[in-house]
């Protein structure tokens, strides 16, 4: 019976795990650096977006203050519009004054400057013609300028806090810049020849809107705050955005611009999620190329596996057969890989193995021919010397008769026993082989023995050995009879696969020491005969077949031959 065959995971399938997780682990960690690298590339880019945005409105914040300055500058060192200033006349020269020195020195710049801007001056000279506006409360619409009387300012706190300082040439908030979101030049205008007198104060308004020169580098719209603070105070002039550093100043990254020659610094919040806004359709990407890479790699991985796998099952088969006996089995592989080697040394042994069963069966099937053919020539002149002893003594009493009888017994005996040179012969035969022998014990004992023959009919055309019964009924005669007569009972059917044959007598019986000497062929003579055609029978059909004697001493002696039905050698079973 085969052994139950374990269920297994075949090995190629089992390295696919680890390779799966190499390859998983590996996707993982490609994507995670990807994922990294790509944030960290997205963040610096908006971050350097964002610096070069402050850069412009860096420079150009500085590009018109520098210009507001020179206007500034103009004035202050023009020696004539000092003079204008200072001009005491009749209305008529003042016209001619303002006309001809003070307003072109004023409108000139104006009409030069790219942004919109509001020109003012506030002068002492009560004398001048005072051009005034009442727009100073709404925002530049566009660029205008006042002469302003001194009084105006006087009173506020942005005069009274530089008038007794020192401080001069300021950029500043005052009045209504921070509602309207501008942003203010203030210059003190001393008289020319002592450079103590004061004679005027000049104010060059701009919107910080057109001071920052727009917002379309700066995506307020996304959560990006900017803002113009002064550093000095930290007091924010201008912001566009609505982030707020008390709300979480952690999310936002916070990057400073100074503006070179004043206290300004440009201020950008930028959020988190500003920076990182792409990053979820960079880890969606990410993870679907990941995800496909490794699908990829898990099909690759089946597909090696699986052709491995055929290969090794290959080889798996063969070393089954050959567990089970059968070397006749062989495998090719193409190629020149391992498998191939595998499968030729597979191949190699086999054949070796075959070649050495088939010498070692050989030689074994010539040795077990030899010992029965020994065993079959054992019996023929043990026969044949007891037949001629018989005959002998009844030619000594002049029995002519009865030898000639026997003799013709005798010849019809060993014809049935030669068979023709073949091992085997029909039960039938054999049983007629016996009643031979029984006609040639006759014309000895007469008729002191009865014969009973109860045989299957559909085993009688069986194959058996010859010469199996003759020896047990010689035995019979030799060593069983007790008495003046003796009855002999040959039976024989069909057990199963098997046919079973029996050799009864009613004689004096054995015990048991007897019996397990005969069987072993010591001891009396009738064992040498018992064993042969026991032997004979291992021999041919295998040690599940053989003989067995039950005797009691005194109750007679039954004979067992168990033979296969059919079979005819115990290679074949």
């Amino acid at each position: 019976m085969m052994p139950k065959l374990k269920k297994y995971m075949p090995f190629t399938y089992k390295m696919m795990i680890p390779y799966l997780l190499l390859v998983l682990l590996t996707d993982v960690f490609i994507g995670y650096i990807s994922y990294s690298m790509l944030t960290d590339s997205r963040t610096e880019m908006a971050e350097s977006n964002i610096k070069t945005g402050m850069e412009q409105a860096r420079n150009n914040i500085r590009y018109q203050m520098d210009e507001i300055q020179r206007m500034s500058d103009n004035l202050f060192g023009s020696q004539p519009f000092q003079r204008a200033l200072e001009q005491k006349g009749t209305p008529f020269e003042i016209y001619l004054t303002m006309i001809d020195e003070i307003v072109p020195q004023i409108t000139a710049p104006l009409q030069l400057f790219g942004n919109k801007i509001r020109f003012m001056l506030y002068t002492p000279n009560s004398d001048l013609n005072i051009v005034s506006g009442d727009n100073l409360d709404e925002p530049i619409y566009d660029s205008d300028y006042y002469i302003l009387p001194f009084e105006d300012i006087t009173d506020s706190e942005w005069y009274l806090s530089l008038k007794d300082s020192k401080r001069d040439n300021l950029w500043l908030q005052i009045d209504t810049d921070q509602k309207l979101g501008n942003l203010s030049h203030v210059r003190r205008l001393v008289n020319f020849s002592d450079y103590k007198t004061v004679i005027g104060y000049v104010r060059i308004t701009v919107s910080l809107e057109d001071l920052f020169g727009g917002f379309d580098t700066f995506p307020v719209e996304e959560g990006i705050t900017l803002r113009l603070v002064e550093q000095t105070t930290g007091s924010i002039l201008f912001q566009r955005g609505t982030a707020n550093y008390d709300d979480g100043r952690q999310n936002f990254l916070s990057l400073h611009e100074q503006i070179p020659g004043s206290n300004f610094v440009i201020e950008a919040l930028v959020p988190q999620k500003y920076l990182t806004q792409d990053a979820g359709r960079l880890r969606k990407v990410i993870i679907a190329a990941c995800s496909l890479s490794f699908l990829v790699m898990t099909l690759i991985g089946y597909v090696v596996a699986r052709i491995s796998g055929r290969k090794m099952s290959r080889i798996v088969g063969l070393v089954r057969s050959f567990q089970e006996g059968n070397f006749q089995k062989r495998i090719r592989f193409s190629g020149n890989d391992e498998f191939v080697q595998i499968a030729d040394s597979f191949n190699d042994m086999a054949a070796n193995i075959q070649g050495l069963i088939n010498s070692v069966y050989v030689q074994g099937i010539q040795k077990k021919q030899a010992e029965l053919e020994a065993l079959q020539a054992q019996i023929n002149p043990h026969f044949l010397y007891n037949t001629l002893s018989t005959i002998s003594s009844l030619a000594n009493l002049g029995e002519i008769g009865k030898v000639t009888e026997m003799v013709q017994g005798l010849s019809r005996f060993y014809r049935l026993t030669l068979n023709q040179g073949n091992v085997y012969i029909e039960l039938e035969k054999e049983l007629e082989q016996v009643a031979t022998y029984l006609e040639i014990q006759r014309v000895k004992y007469a008729d002191a023995f009865t014969l009973y023959v109860d045989v299957d009919e559909e085993i009688m055309q069986m194959q058996v050995i010859k010469l199996l019964l003759q020896p047990f009924v010689e035995n019979i005669f030799k060593h069983a009879w007790f008495g003046e007569s003796i009855a002999i009972r040959l039976t024989g059917r069909r057990v199963g696969n098997s046919i079973e044959l029996k050799i009864i007598d009613n004689g004096i019986g054995m015990r048991p020491e007897v019996v397990k000497k005969m069987m072993q062929g010591k001891g009396q003579s009738g064992g040498y005969g018992v064993k042969n055609v026991n032997e004979r029978i291992k021999l041919r059909y295998g040690d599940a077949y053989g003989v067995t004697i039950a005797s009691f001493y005194g109750g007679g002696t039954t004979v067992q031959l168990l033979l296969p039905a059919g079979v005819q050698d115990h290679e074949d079973l």
